[in-house]
């Protein structure tokens, strides 16, 4: 199993960009799809992006494409989920995944989780 620990994460105003970390130990990371989700008060954990093993392929739920962009280091066993043009309803705790058994846009399917990272973005 894969160990996966969230970093980056912080308050910022509307417009502004943060990059979250989540790095992973373990079993080889390199070989992994990796997911980010969220989970913002009072809604459930929703799908953000994931990327393929080697960063070459990704997808965004539809709320964050062009601004969201998911990208993994496999040297350094990280994968990162740059933010930017925040909006208030961007605000959740935004969690990695690792090793999805079924599909990629559900949380269900990833074997391993990290902790989370809280962003908030006020108005």
């Amino acid at each position: 199993q894969v160990q996966l620990v969230e970093s980056g994460g912080g308050l910022v105003q509307a417009g502004g960009s943060l990059r979250i970390s989540c790095a992973a130990s373990g079993r080889p990371f390199r070989t992994y799809t990796a997911g980010w989700f969220r989970h913002a008060s009072g809604k459930e954990r929703e799908f953000v992006a994931h990327v393929n093993w080697d960063g070459s392929i990704s997808d965004y739920t539809d709320s964050v494409k062009g601004r969201f962009t998911a990208s993994r280091d496999n040297a350094k066993n990280t994968v990162y989920l740059q933010l930017n043009s925040l909006k208030p309803e961007d605000t959740a705790v935004y969690y990695c995944a690792a090793d999805p058994l079924g599909s990629y846009y559900e949380p269900s399917s990833y074997v391993s989780w990290g902790q989370g990272t809280q962003v908030t973005v006020s108005s």
